[in-house]
C-alpha cells in the first residue's frame, strides 16, 4: 500500500480534535501526571466519571520514573501493597512492612490503567489559570501549549471546564499557588517542609482533601498545601492519597 502523507496528517488533526472538543466539558479535570493523579483518573474513570487529565511534560509519570537517585525502584509499605497487587505490578518483600517495585514497570502500569480505563490524557499542556464561577467555587481551567510559556510567547490560553479540579503538580501546589496569588486571603499554601518519611507519609491522607470549593488537592501537593514534609522514594501515601480524592470527587459529584 502506498502511504499519503496527507492521509496520516488528517487521521492525526481530526482524531485530536474530536477527542479533545470532548474533553473541554467534563466532570473532573486533573492537573499534573504523577501517581496520584494517575491513580485518581483511573479511578474515576472506572467509577463512570468523565476525566481529563493535563501534563505540562512530554511524559507523564511525575518523579515516580526515576526510583530513588535515579535507580528504578520504589518502596510502598504494607498499607499501600493492594495498589500494586490491583495494577499487576511485581514487588518483592524487602523486610517487614516495606515492599520493592521497578518504577519503571510501576510507572508504565499506572499510565496504561488511567488511559485504558477511559481517562483522557493530554500531555505538553500547562495550566495558566482556574476559572471561578458559582459562589466562588472553581469551575475550570485556562490551559495553554507548554511550549507557548518555554518560549515567552504572547499567545493567549483556552478554556476547560470542570465540575471538580483536582491539583496534583506535587512539591509546588501550582494550583492552589495560582489560587492564591490571584485571590488573596482564599487558601494559605504552606509550602513542604524537609523530609520526614514517617511524619509525611501518615498525614498525607488528612492533607487529601477540598481545599476550596471545587479544589481538591492529593499527593505531595497535599502536603505542599499544608506544610507537611516531603517524603522521598516511598510510594504507598502516594497512591493511597490519589484514591481518596477520587473518592472525594466522587461523592462530590453525588455519584
Amino acid at each position: 500500500m502506498e502511504l499519503d502523507e496527507i492521509t496520516i496528517t488528517r487521521a492525526i488533526i481530526e482524531d485530536f480534535t474530536s477527542d479533545f472538543l470532548q474533553s473541554i466539558d467534563t466532570d473532573v479535570a486533573l492537573v499534573g501526571g504523577g501517581p496520584a493523579n494517575l491513580i485518581a483518573a483511573r479511578t474515576l474513570a472506572r467509577a463512570g466519571v468523565k476525566t481529563v487529565l493535563f501534563e505540562r511534560k512530554l511524559e507523564v509519570g511525575g518523579g515516580m520514573w526515576g526510583g530513588g537517585m535515579m535507580m528504578p525502584r520504589i518502596v510502598v509499605q504494607e498499607e499501600a501493597r493492594h495498589i500494586l497487587d490491583d495494577l499487576g505490578v511485581r514487588y518483592r518483600k524487602y523486610e517487614e512492612g516495606y515492599y520493592v517495585a521497578d518504577s519503571i514497570e510501576c510507572t508504565g502500569k499506572l499510565i496504561y490503567e488511567a488511559a485504558s480505563s477511559g481517562a483522557s490524557i493530554y500531555n505538553l499542556i500547562s495550566v495558566e489559570d482556574v476559572m471561578i464561577r458559582e459562589g466562588d467555587a472553581v469551575t475550570g481551567l485556562v490551559i495553554n501549549r507548554t511550549i507557548v510559556d518555554m518560549q515567552k510567547l504572547h499567545v493567549d490560553p483556552i478554556t476547560i471546564r470542570a465540575k471538580v479540579v483536582i491539583d496534583g503538580t506535587g512539591h509546588d501546589a501550582e494550583i492552589c499557588t495560582t489560587l492564591s496569588r490571584k485571590i488573596p486571603g482564599a487558601l494559605h499554601v504552606a509550602g513542604e517542609k524537609p523530609m520526614w518519611a514517617d511524619v509525611a507519609e501518615r498525614i498525607i491522607l488528612d492533607n487529601t482533601k477540598e481545599v476550596y470549593p471545587g479544589l481538591i488537592v492529593t499527593g505531595m501537593a497535599a502536603n505542599a498545601v499544608a506544610g507537611a514534609p516531603r517524603m522521598g522514594p516511598i510510594f504507598g501515601g502516594m497512591l493511597l492519597s490519589g484514591e481518596k480524592a477520587a473518592q472525594i470527587a466522587i461523592a462530590k459529584l453525588g455519584l
